[in-house]
């Protein structure tokens, strides 16, 4: 497995527009990409513009491809004029 970890931090009084665009691009990540196994989107009251994601994929070719979807490239050109800070970690699966 391949897990990709973000935080984001986007626009004060953003976030009632942001959170359905990037939840929907977590549906059709699970739902149109085979090498994408888990897509949470998270958030927490005590930090309200702030948006943590954990991803999991079959493998960093997976994850790429991702990237590359049409519904990736449409989200990534809209929420950027909302994102104040994103911070990307991805790590490799250690199975024994």
């Amino acid at each position: 497995m391949f897990a990709v970890v973000v935080s984001l931090e986007v626009k004060p009084g953003t976030m009632a527009t942001f959170l359905p665009a990037m939840t929907e691009n977590a549906r059709l990540s699970l739902a149109c990409e085979p090498g994408c196994h888990r897509f949470d989107v998270c958030t927490d009251s005590a930090r309200p513009d702030e948006v943590f994601l954990y991803e999991l994929y079959t493998d960093r070719a997976a994850f790429d491809a991702h990237l590359e979807t049409a519904h990736f490239r449409a989200f990534d050109a809209k929420s950027g004029a909302w994102i104040v800070a994103k911070d990307v970690r991805t790590f490799d699966g250690v199975n024994a």
